[in-house]
């Protein structure tokens, strides 16, 4: 049997290595050519308005994170409370260091589009999106190693695990729900003001809120996305090793071939797995990358998909010879294989109910009676793949429970972290896809031949669907560390109990207070939900008023004789951002807080349950509606629909869908998707100091 130190040195190993990737890819990136003078005063406004963002987001949470930080020194002491900055600190390095690229490699994409290489182009857009994927999760690793290294084998190494994942989830929130009130906000307002009042191309120079829309393709897509998978993995890293610290010793000698062993000697394994099996994951994910470069004159589609699909397979193959290596039964690779296919296949069914399939084209020709009709169909589509993607996710749960029964969640901990393995390559293409959406805006604005924009058409529309298998990736993976999240915090508690002489606390549902907190987190996804589309609407409404001023007070300006002043747009939609991010940061992390102190641990533990199944089908059922509108709109615009084109009513209704759709994939089905993990976190946080209640 291999020490476990060992494997779990070649996790912080794989980190390292991933850096240095990362590295290679970024030189790399800033060596190629911008292009001409116009291509790089534009790059520059778009890389200026996303890094003014990022500055003016991280002033709002080192305020938080401050206070946060003063209230867990004070309540678990000053040690937990390091960790939580450091968890926050290496999500917000990860989504500087990510944004930065990417911001690099728009341009450079499009000027190897202008020099007529779409292979060169797709590399250069992927490897922008590497050093966000590499970073997300070669620091997430490196964050958990460092806690596990400093304090295994003591019992302060759950509180420090869960203080280091708060850090990593509120920040996560901010983040992704921040970046997608930017964006859509952005979004939203250019495409009302520029195709329906002014009646202009999307990306027209002319529209002062093309470049903020760009901007918001970085701070949503970008730096909110790596945020969001950043903490899903350590949220489902940390959930599985709490189970292992706090299981019945017995239920974990099944996890081993050899049960005479030792218990802390099994309980170590149990605790050291998860992080051994994401390093693996990793090391997986980097490869895949270069496979994925090395097939970069095969069509952007199938490079992509293969890059989705390949790595969960090579994983499993890997986990099946390592794991009788230190002694663990192949139980594990069952539960892992689940996560992992499972992910991919969730990705493939979001790519079904969001690409140009069925689904989508009846949004499409709904589109031909109105926009009521397209609105209604969308909804329908979004409802139906939500029926289907939620019994995915609860087969890779029945599966992962059925290979190992016997230690209860710890097997659904297991497939999060299959599903969230291959985090580096997730991100990767998920971050291809508003490089790529950068590249064609430059090329528009630039006034490059159209032979440039076919080329970062295809790209986009590639990356659009990616960003859409990156979303239900997301929700799919949230939804099983919540279920990972929930079984650790009810044993948590009843540990504290247990030690209390207390008896177990009362899970059943004739029990009044897990009725009223399930009550009660049901409706929280709606309060998260509501606030975000509210917050889209109103700032999506100041920009179009903004840019009608423009168009109406600056001379020459649509006529394309004057420029517009994109920084006003950029200011609005980051006002709005920052303004409209509390409310839902203050429900997720003050939500469990009040009702655990005030109710007690049964009570927070109905409001988990019931915000998990409402959070995961609301959050499903926006991204994948949202999805469908926008290739429902691409669709028509592509000619799908003869005698539709762009600028025909059946175009219009579809661009409304797609106006209702946006806020939804972007901003509130990722906001509460989140919602649920964060309130699952620091539950489990605080679930030592409300046990007794």
């Amino acid at each position: 049997m291999h020490d476990l130190q060992t494997w779990t040195q070649f996790t912080l190993i794989a980190s390292v290595f991933g850096l240095g990737v990362a590295v290679f890819f970024y030189l790399r990136i800033a060596s190629l050519p911008e292009g001409n003078e116009t291509m790089a005063r534009i790059a520059g406004y778009i890389r200026e308005g996303a890094m003014a963002f990022l500055m003016a987001e991280y002033k709002v949470l080192a305020v938080y994170a401050i206070s946060v930080f003063a209230l867990l020194s004070y309540a678990l002491g000053v040690t937990a409370g390091v960790w939580f900055l450091v968890g926050a600190v290496l999500s917000l390095l990860a989504g500087f260091v990510g944004m930065k690229a990417a911001t690099l490699a728009n341009v450079r994409t499009a000027e190897a589009a202008r020099s007529g290489s779409k292979a060169n182009a797709l590399v250069t857009a992927l490897d922008g999106g590497a050093v966000m994927g590499l970073c997300v999760a070669a620091l997430s690793l490196i964050g958990l190693y460092a806690v596990y290294h400093v304090y295994n084998g003591q019992p302060e190494l759950g509180t420090m695990l869960h203080s280091f994942a708060v850090g990593a989830s509120s920040i996560a929130l901010f983040a992704r729900i921040g970046g997608g009130i930017y964006t859509k906000a952005a979004d939203v307002g250019a495409d009302i003001a520029g195709k329906v009042l002014e009646n202009i191309p999307e990306d027209d120079p002319r529209n002062p809120g093309v470049v903020a829309d760009n901007v918001g393709d970085n701070v949503g897509d970008v730096a909110g996305m790596g945020a969001d998978i950043y903490e899903s993995l350590v949220a489902a890293i940390v959930a599985t090793m709490a189970i292992g610290l706090t299981a019945d010793p017995t239920a974990l000698s099944s996890l081993v071939t050899d049960a005479s062993r030792l218990t802390d000697d099994i309980k170590a394994t149990a605790v050291a797995l998860p992080l051994i099996l994401a390093g693996i994951g990793l090391a997986v994910s980097i490869l895949g990358i270069f496979i994925t470069r090395m097939m970069k004159n095969s069509a952007p589609s199938t490079v992509l998909r293969a890059a989705m699909v390949l790595p969960p397979v090579i994983l499993v193959i890997l986990t099946y010879f390592i794991l009788p290596l230190f002694g663990v039964k192949q139980s594990v690779t069952v539960a892992l294989a689940g996560g992992a296919i499972g992910g991919a296949l969730i990705g493939l069914l979001t790519e079904y109910y969001t690409g140009h399939y069925k689904p989508v084209k009846s949004v499409a020709e709904s589109a031909k009676t109105g926009a009521g009709t397209n609105v209604i169909q969308g909804m329908a589509v979004g409802m139906e793949s939500v029926f289907v993607c939620l019994l995915l996710i609860a087969g890779v749960a029945f599966l992962a429970n059925f290979a190992m029964a016997e230690l209860g969640m710890y097997g659904i901990g297991l497939s999060a972290v299959g599903m969230l393995a291959g985090t580096a390559i997730v991100m990767t293409v998920d971050a291809y896809g508003p490089v790529a959406d950068n590249a064609g805006g430059i090329a528009e604005m630039s006034g490059l031949p159209p032979q440039v924009r076919e080329i970062t058409d295809e790209l986009d529309a590639v990356g659009n669907t990616t960003a859409a298998i990156g979303k239900g990736f997301a929700i799919g993976s949230a939804t099983l560390t919540v279920m990972a999240l929930f079984s650790a915090y009810g044993l948590e508690v009843n540990h504290a109990r247990e030690a209390a002489g207390m008896e177990p606390m009362n899970l059943a549902l004739t029990e009044p207070k897990i009725l009223i907190g399930l009550l009660i987190g049901a409706v929280l996804p709606f309060i998260v939900g509501a606030s975000t589309m509210t917050a889209v609407g109103k700032a999506a409404g100041a920009i179009v008023n903004e840019i009608k001023r423009q168009f109406d007070t600056i001379p020459g300006l649509r006529e394309g004789k004057a420029d517009p002043q994109p920084k006003a747009i950029v200011g609005i939609a980051t006002q709005a951002a920052l303004s409209q991010m509390i409310l839902p940061g203050v429900v997720a992390v003050a939500g469990p807080v009040i009702v655990g102190f005030v109710m007690g641990p049964a009570a927070l533990a109905g409001t988990l349950a019931g915000a998990l199944a409402v959070g995961a089908s609301m959050s499903l059922f926006m991204a994948n509606a949202g999805g469908a509108w926008d290739n429902a709109k691409k669709y028509i615009e592509k000619g799908g629909i003869p005698g539709h084109l762009k600028k025909s009513d059946t175009h219009k209704a579809a661009v409304i869908g797609d106006t209702v759709g946006d806020p939804f994939k972007d901003t509130s089905g990722p906001g509460v998707a989140i919602l649920i993990k964060v309130m699952s976190v620091v539950s489990l946080l605080i679930a030592q100091l409300i046990a007794t209640f």
